[in-house]
């Protein structure tokens, strides 16, 4: 389920029933500034610290440039289900205030699109993710898994949002006992699947 407070959208596009192709789109909407939300988003190497429910692992592949287009990155995610994927993150576009793409490849594989709005003491944040899933397991059974894969990613981008949330706070927190107010992020479901420290 989506936070308290939290304005969520998921779109789904179906181009057949054997189609193993999926068209998401999520607004986050979370209290704070553009280039606190850019500052986060933008840091890949921190996903598994702040996002830890979705990113079991961020590797370094490939440095881009000063605005980061090609830098790559593989990575390893999961949603609630217990399978795991393996994908390469490439950024493809200038991180910049009106935010940025992206492209997969691996498990997953297509283009992703975030994008910030700054709406009075809030952002809202838009993520239009076109995707195929490449996974074996995932094309075999795309007939009887495709719900099962939407709700998946329903869930994900929720415990993101949240996650965001708490990040923010954290990274605005001036004192200990602040940062110490803030609770942990949501973790993976499957304590087979927890990573042992997120680096907190």
């Amino acid at each position: 389920m989506a936070a308290a407070g939290a304005r969520l959208r998921v779109r789904i596009g179906v181009i057949t029933t054997m189609s193993t192709d999926y068209e998401f789109v999520t607004v986050w909407r979370v209290p704070g500034t553009i280039a606190e939300v850019r500052a986060v988003l933008s840091d890949g190497r921190a996903l598994p610290a702040w996002w830890p429910s979705v990113y079991l692992g961020v590797v370094p592949r490939v440095d881009g440039g000063a605005d980061l287009v090609g830098s790559v990155a593989d990575l390893h995610t999961k949603g609630w289900l217990p399978y795991t994927l393996r994908w390469a993150l490439t950024i493809t576009e200038p991180i910049t205030d009106a935010g940025f793409a992206l492209s997969a490849e691996g498990d997953l594989t297509g283009t992703g699109r975030w994008t910030f709005v700054q709406d009075g003491p809030e952002v809202v944040i838009a993520y239009d993710w076109r995707v195929s899933a490449t996974k074996p397991l995932l094309r075999r059974l795309s007939w009887l898994l495709r719900p099962a894969f939407a709700a998946n990613h329903h869930w994900a981008m929720a415990r993101g949002e949240e996650s965001l949330r708490l990040e923010l706070r954290r990274r605005r927190a001036t004192t200990v006992e602040q940062r110490a107010e803030v609770p942990p992020p949501p973790a993976p479901t499957f304590a087979w699947l927890r990573p042992r420290s997120h680096g907190r």
